[in-house]
């Protein structure tokens, strides 16, 4: 029997719809740009670890500051080219994501074993606050970059001290998602005021003077430009003379006082 096409295909009759053609797949998301999202390379080379990079390069940081970091420079110091760091890190970022870490590394966390029931919290707390503004302060260009490097939370000290805390104050006695704004809480004063302190003391740094010569250097100016201002002229009267690191301790330790105070009143609520 002869082929005959279908009644559809002949000439003049009309054409069946076509089914909708699938859509093209749309690119693929961008990777988010952070070492602890990217697989570690395989091509590391034994004699220079990423532990000598990173160690390196916050001696760096402590002794120059931020803008001195660079790869080459970091090369050098090291004795191996930019190339050879490249292997490790894929950019200066990742590198910064590293350092604040191993920083986070030096904060002292209370352990569970350290508090086993409620009634040491607060001193868990205090002493906790106490190191992470010390370490902030012994590093004080980490100030600076906190909120750019987004996820440096990623990073297993980081996820440490986040563990730490969270654990303190559920130990506490409040529940998850409180235990986690509390920690958030405390964590933020203390950030906050270290950050203002480290901006301070990298201005010192660039002055060459010690804290005591330039406090007595710029007091009689302020002390003149509050002279129209009755409350801050009597502050300044009543700081003239103290020592200005242990005002600045004393300060830190008033508002972190206030915040545990008022975590108090959640925990015994």
């Amino acid at each position: 029997m002869p082929h005959q096409e279908p009644a559809s295909h002949q000439a003049g009759a009309p054409k069946s719809p076509q089914p909708p053609q699938p859509s093209q797949p749309s690119q693929p998301p961008q990777p988010i740009p952070s070492v602890w999202t990217r697989p570690r390379s395989g091509r590391e080379q034994p004699a220079l670890s990423r532990d000598q990079i990173v160690a390196e390069a916050l001696r760096l940081l402590d002794s120059d500051g931020l803008d001195a970091l660079s790869m080459r420079k970091l090369g050098t110091r090291l004795g191996a080219g930019a190339t050879s760091l490249y292997r490790h890190v894929a950019n200066k970022d990742e590198l910064i994501e590293l350092a604040i870490d191993e920083i986070y590394g030096e904060i002292e966390v209370p352990e569970p074993t350290e508090s086993p029931d409620s009634a040491t919290w607060r001193a868990d707390a205090v002493r906790c606050a106490q190191s992470l503004r010390g370490t902030m302060l012994r590093h004080p260009w980490i100030a600076s970059v906190l909120g750019e490097m987004g996820m440096s939370y990623l990073g297993p000290n980081a996820m440490r001290l986040a563990e730490g805390m969270l654990a303190l104050f559920t130990r506490a006695g409040l529940p998850a998602t409180e235990a986690d704004q509390a920690a958030s809480t405390l964590v933020a004063y203390v950030t906050g005021m270290a950050t203002s302190e480290a901006a301070y003391l990298n201005v010192l740094a660039r002055s060459g003077r010690t804290e005591q010569d330039w406090v007595d250097h710029v007091w009689p100016t302020a002390e003149q430009a509050a002279a129209s201002y009755p409350h801050l002229r009597d502050g300044y009267a009543e700081q003239r003379g103290k020592d200005p690191r242990a005002s600045r301790d004393t300060n830190f330790q008033y508002g972190l006082d206030r915040v545990l105070d008022g975590l108090e009143t959640r925990i015994t609520h």
